[in-house]
């Protein structure tokens, strides 16, 4: 066996963590057999060798055997200059002896895995003695925070490149995974390709919430947004079962992050056991409830206990804070749906915040969409509409009630406003006894408990509108009697 390369690279007080022998044992397999290469290929990329020649090689042995030639000792020392040489040796002598002591090609694969998990580790280090100089040399306008979210970004790109499933698929697996989606959503309740939102009519027209899509769910204060997402969410995670096995999906329901800007975790906990439990929130703050009530509400909290339902609180945060924490939350308790209450209350990165506010949401917006499709989950980011809206005739609000935040159109693939023409009506109510009255009353009967949910924009399908029951004193939304259906709302997948 030849010895292992003596390099100037190893030359350090600490060695970094690397195998030069499993890099020839690799290196040699595949020079004997060019099959070996295509066992490591998908995963293990020049950067992942430690020792600067063997990188050369395999780049040159890649590049020749994806140009449907062989690669040969004789064939890869073509690409040397004739007077080089690898740890004292001439490139070709050296590239001989790696073909000669390479055992065989059984374990290419568990070799090229070692490798990269060396790689990993030394990057690793890299991060670490980067963060520790950066600590130690920080400018003074430079704070902690943006440096554990950039070092925290740094890891999460890491730990991500363990993935190995990037690359190409042939059109025969993009039609397994397209036929494997139409099981899925076969299997899930209703049959959906996405994750059920619990409102039947909602989903029939969405087919449900779509992996790596922004939801924007806008309209003006009091109409139900943040109800809505919480019985969303909270609909989600009730229906969650864990996949037996492990990375796969569950059929139903998932695991929901919540951030919620506005109102604090104990206010979001109170809606949720509300609705729950049918007892109004107004009662449960005031105590004004019977024994039983209480009852049914500890009934209600303990059959919450367990669920996967993650709130975060924190006002006021920035979009890279957010998407860290989202990161975190995937990565320790895992996220099929993440909703944001709500957009506005974000802030961007602080590099611009001299810039205007359509800037800053541009940039929010943007950042959720990316995050979406990093985290491969649905993000549902509520918004509020601007005060336009009250002074038309009609108040259901439409597309371009967003205009002027810009951006938010443009990014999301699904925007979902709720109105209640209830909540308008309430407010003018004509004096008793005159026509207006009886007419007025005969629109209140109407529309009492029903709230409208426009689909105002799909990217994967129909637009339309939803009419669903609100049960304002709780809080909840849910579908329709069949007797107070509005015929043909929409048009079903």
């Amino acid at each position: 066996m030849n010895k292992p390369l003596d390099h100037d690279t190893l030359e350090m007080v600490r060695t970094a963590p690397q195998n030069v022998e499993l890099e020839q044992q690799l290196l040699g397999a595949i020079l004997q057999n060019n099959e070996a290469f295509y066992r490591v290929s998908d995963f293990l990329k020049i950067e992942h060798f430690f020792v600067e020649p063997h990188r050369r090689v395999y780049d040159t042995i890649g590049k020749l055997i994806r140009a449907g030639k062989v690669a040969t000792p004789l064939t890869v020392k073509t690409f040397f200059a004739a007077d080089e040489t690898m740890a004292d040796l001439s490139v070709a002598e050296y590239l001989t002896r790696l073909a000669a002591n390479a055992t065989t090609i059984i374990n290419a694969e568990d070799y090229g895995r070692t490798l990269f998990d060396l790689s990993l580790r030394r990057a690793l280090i890299s991060i670490g003695e980067d963060m520790v100089n950066e600590a130690y040399d920080a400018p003074p306008e430079a704070t902690p925070r943006v440096q554990i979210e950039t070092v925290e970004k740094r890891l999460y790109e890491l730990a991500e490149t363990g993935r190995f499933d990037q690359g190409f698929i042939g059109f025969a697996d993009a039609l397994a995974a397209a036929v494997d989606m139409a099981a899925a959503a076969h299997d899930r309740a209703g049959g959906l390709s996405g994750v059920a939102t619990g409102l039947k009519d909602l989903d029939r027209l969405m087919g449900g919430l779509q992996r790596s899509d922004l939801i924007i769910l806008a309209g003006r204060p009091a109409m139900g947004k943040t109800s809505l997402a919480t019985n969303i969410g909270f609909a989600i995670a009730r229906h969650f079962k864990a996949a037996d096995a492990p990375g796969a999906r569950p059929t139903d329901g998932g695991v929901v992050g919540f951030f919620s800007l506005e109102m604090s975790s104990e206010q979001l906990a109170t809606r949720i056991l509300a609705e729950q439990s049918g007892i109004s929130s107004s009662h449960i703050r005031r105590g004004s409830i019977t024994e039983e009530q209480f009852h049914d509400l500890v009934e209600a909290a303990r059959d919450m206990q367990t669920l996967p339902f993650f709130i975060d609180q924190t006002g006021g945060i920035t979009i890279g804070q957010l998407a860290a924490r989202a990161r975190r939350l995937k990565r320790q308790k895992g996220l099929d749906v993440l909703i944001v209450d709500y957009l506005q209350l974000l802030s961007g990165s602080g590099k611009r915040s001299s810039d205007s506010r359509v800037n800053e949401i541009t940039e929010i917006t943007t950042g959720l969409k990316a995050l979406a499709k990093e985290l491969e989950v649905p993000i549902v980011a509520l918004s509020q509409l601007s005060r336009q809206v009250e002074t038309r005739e009609d108040k259901r609000p439409q597309l371009s009630d967003l205009r002027e935040s810009g951006s938010i159109e443009q990014d999301a693939d699904v925007v979902m406003f709720v109105y209640r023409e209830e909540y308008y009506l309430q407010s003018r109510k004509p004096a008793e006894g005159t026509p207006e009255f009886f007419e007025w009353e005969a629109k209140m009967e109407d529309v009492h408990g029903k709230a409208e949910v426009i689909i105002g924009k799909q990217r994967h399908g129909p637009t339309g509108t939803v009419v669903l029951q609100f049960d304002a004193e709780v809080t909840r939304f849910s579908d329709l009697a069949a007797e107070d259906q509005v015929p043909s709302h929409g048009h079903g997948h």
